[in-house]
């Protein structure tokens, strides 16, 4: 990567008492420019994961890449029990946004944090002046499922799977390597998200950052405020969803939504649902187009 880009790379923390504790963010781009994007991530992953990504727009836009509660260096409490949905993470997002902007700017994000994001805007219009989502979770058709049922789900199965130490990140690359989810990305981008998807233990052990129970608690809590949100949403959202695999199931809706006027929502032909992963060129050229948008 180019070095002037990699030198607008700084590491940020942002204390927030009112949620209990600190996130953590990485920023790219001009320090004296006014911020253009924020960035959140998807479940189990951190900010550093799309460095690769984001790190080019550095060269002329001010990006903040932030780690969710329960995911990187982000140091916000983590409570199994009654969480209130992906409303947590809606909430520590308004809580972050008066520290870093005054004025609108693009929110985007990737799966959980796509939606993440929706949800803040339908709060905040005055805040956040355009959406970029790429495969975000939302179905209008989401029902409750009992207890038992949401235990056995193959999404809560499978991160209560995850093994959550290694005996160093290059043991946890090398087990990661070509498999499962990762079977698309490339090594730089795996390298991220180990570099920072791991804390060092004092055994010199590494553990996760986002532990299994937490990745599979976001699963369980899903619920309906999401789509509740899409429907109110003031501000103008794109959306790429992924062709196979997508979380973007609205098919049946997109005409519902296209007709208000706000809503653009593209199939991306060839991409999972780690899309951004797969596609950098396309999620550059989407928040370089939200931000010339917002500011003509």
């Amino acid at each position: 990567m180019d070095g002037m880009v990699d030198a607008t790379l700084r590491t940020r923390r942002f204390p927030l008492p009112s949620r209990g504790g600190e996130m953590a963010a990485l920023e790219f781009g001009p320090a004296d420019r006014p911020l253009d994007i924020v960035f959140c991530h998807a479940n189990g992953f951190n900010a550093q994961t799309y460095r690769t990504i984001l790190a080019p727009l550095g060269a002329t836009l001010r990006i903040l890449a932030i780690d969710l509660r329960g995911h990187g260096a982000t140091t916000l409490p983590t409570k199994l029990e009654n969480r209130p949905g992906w409303a947590e993470y809606r909430d520590d997002l308004l809580a972050l946004l008066p520290h870093v902007t005054t004025g609108p700017v693009v929110v985007a994000g990737h799966s959980m944090g796509a939606t993440t994001s929706l949800m803040a805007a339908a709060q905040t219009p005055e805040t956040i002046g355009r959406l970029v989502l790429f495969d975000p979770v939302l179905s209008p058709d989401r029902t409750e499922l009992a207890p038992t049922d949401i235990a056995q789900s193959p999404l809560v199965q499978g991160a209560l799977r995850r093994r959550p130490v290694f005996d160093s990140r290059p043991a946890a690359l090398a087990a990661y390597q070509g498999r499962g989810a990762f079977k698309t990305w490339s090594d730089e981008q795996l390298a991220d998200y180990v570099a920072a998807g791991f804390h060092d233990l004092e055994d010199g052990r590494v553990q996760l950052a986002c532990a299994p129970a937490w990745e599979a608690s976001n699963f369980s809590v899903y619920d309906g405020q999401a789509w509740a949100a899409a429907q109110s949403c003031p501000c103008p959202v794109r959306i790429f969803r992924a062709e196979h695999g997508s979380t973007c199931r609205v098919d049946g809706h997109i005409e519902a939504l296209t007709a208000t006027g706000r809503y653009r929502i593209e199939t991306v032909p060839g991409t999972s649902h780690f899309l951004p992963m797969e596609r950098p060129d396309l999620v550059r050229e989407a928040l370089a187009q939200a931000v010339a948008g917002l500011a003509s």
